[in-house]
């Protein structure tokens, strides 16, 4: 069966639309696989990046998805000491290869927006100073 015929035959069956939001769950996802990052970041507020949850990850992602192609902007924030450019490539390298393997989307663009440093001592000191434990 060649290729056209099976795009033919799904055609006849019905259509397949994956929601934005499916895919910027998968690609914040992604993101924060890539070591180095410290998480998404839902944009400046008051001059420092909001860090958000695992429960929020679609809320550090913007989407634009077609019917063949997507394109990305993650805003992220980076562990202090890590190499930014670096990370930066393997997070845009892992979002484009998940996407594009589960949902077969052609991901254009992957654009990486760092908003924010993590100190690793800083949240350290914020368990330890806590009057509940």
């Amino acid at each position: 069966m060649s290729e056209h015929n099976l795009e033919t035959n799904q055609a006849q069956i019905g259509s397949i639309r994956i929601a934005d939001e499916v895919v910027a769950i998968i690609a914040g996802l992604a993101a924060t696989e890539v070591k180095g990052v410290a998480g998404m970041s839902g944009g400046i507020a008051g001059g420092i990046a909001e860090m958000l949850g695992r429960k929020n990850l679609s809320k550090g992602v913007k989407v634009q998805v077609g019917e063949k192609e997507a394109a990305i902007d993650l805003f992220l924030a980076i562990e202090y000491g890590t190499n930014i450019p670096e990370i930066a490539t393997e997070v845009q390298e892992n979002v484009k290869k998940a996407i594009e393997n589960m949902t077969g989307l052609t991901v254009v663009e992957v654009n990486v927006h760092v908003q924010g440093v993590i100190f690793s001592n800083m949240e350290t000191h914020s368990e330890e100073d806590s009057r509940v434990k």
